[in-house]
């Protein structure tokens, strides 16, 4: 008994601080990639900038159901690994300790994980998406003067005029404006020293420019006017908030099942799959992680990666026929999962046989 209590506290202590350098190093990765592409979409106009720090925390949360399954397995994998590389198995082994010995205190270690899994995938990821959509709408809707970034080039939502701003000189007042314009087939091109943005008492608003010139004409025509102005008003056409469409992977459970046609089926085959799919690749850690010592050190991880590959692509594959209804959804929901721990299965009994088979005298 106190030899199995060893045994477990020790494992499990092993895997969490594994588990730890794995999570930060796989979040990592995942922060940078999606930092890289809202910043792309900043800069392009996009996406305000103010809005990417908000954008990178709803992604982050949107991702974390995948990434922390995929730190338990590698994590698990990696920790066993290195008792194989160690001659520690041979010790456990000899000392009565089997294979399927290592699944108990695996699964006490990833019982909790797995279930933080499954309420991630149902209910933050679902709200996090959701509020992305939120966002991404409601900075759309802005009128087109207050989208205006400085150093950025950014078309009216009319395709009607081209705003740049060189920079603000403070919150209220920006300079160096550029503003090109086509109105009844003819072209104006508008730039100032300085401007502000003004209401009218009923409510209009307008981008007023100071200290400028309006260069007016038809392109093609040499005929183009060239006016002075102490003061030149642009009204701004202000935008109403259109109705976020809701799409399956930002409804909430409740909403999925009162709508359940195939895209509802498939988005809730998918939630339900992770956590899923996290307890079989658990366990398919235990049989995977045998190494010979003298192997390379990385076999194994290339292996853990490749199989995780595998297993999500088919689940896609899987989600994707439930949605266009090849598949039941009563069916594609356990398919892969029972077809995955069959071979979670015949891994042990391949490992176990094996071990039988070189003891024998």
């Amino acid at each position: 008994m106190a030899r199995q209590l060893i045994f477990e506290r020790a494992l499990r202590r092993e895997i969490a601080n594994t588990g730890g350098g794995v999570f930060v190093a796989l979040f990592a990765i995942m922060v940078t990639t999606q930092l890289i592409r809202l910043l792309g979409q900043a800069a392009g106009g996009r996406i305000p900038s103010e809005a990417v720090l908000a954008l990178l925390g709803f992604a982050a949360l949107n991702f974390l159901p995948v990434l922390i399954a995929l730190t338990l397995f590698v994590s698990i994998l990696l920790t066993i690994t290195r008792s194989y590389r160690d001659s520690e198995m041979i010790v456990w082994f000899s000392s009565g300790v089997n294979l399927l010995a290592w699944v108990k205190p695996v699964l006490k270690f990833a019982a909790p994980l797995i279930g933080a899994i499954a309420a991630l995938s149902m209910v933050l990821s679902p709200w996090a998406v959701s509020k992305s959509a939120e966002l991404r709408n409601r900075m759309h809707a802005r009128d087109d003067a207050a989208q205006v970034s400085p150093g950025v080039f950014r078309e009216s939502s009319g395709a009607e005029r081209v705003f740049f701003v060189e920079a603000n000189s403070d919150e209220a007042r920006a300079r160096n404006i550029f503003v090109s314009s086509t109105q009844h087939g003819r072209h104006g091109v508008m730039v100032s020293r300085e401007g502000y943005q003004e209401t009218a008492p009923n409510g209009d608003r307008f981008l007023v420019l100071q200290d400028g010139r309006r260069y007016e004409g038809t392109p093609g025509v040499p005929d183009y006017r060239l006016m002075q102005f102490d003061r030149y008003a642009i009204r701004i056409e202000m935008k109403e908030a259109g109705e976020i469409e809701l799409a399956p992977n930002s409804m909430s459970a409740f909403e999925l099942l009162a709508l359940w046609n195939n895209a509802a089926k498939a988005e809730m085959s998918w939630r339900l799959g992770i956590p899923l799919a996290g307890l079989n690749l658990t366990l398919l850690a235990i049989p995977l992680s045998f190494v010979n010592p003298r192997a390379g050190r990385t076999n194994n991880l290339v292996l853990a990666l490749l199989t995780f590959l595998i297993y999500s692509n088919v689940l896609g594959f899987n989600n994707a026929w439930i949605s266009q209804g090849r598949i039941p959804f009563e069916i594609g929901v356990w398919l892969v999962h029972v077809v995955m721990f069959l071979v979670l299965v015949l891994l042990f009994f391949r490992r176990i046989l094996v071990r039988s088979w070189l003891r024998r005298p």
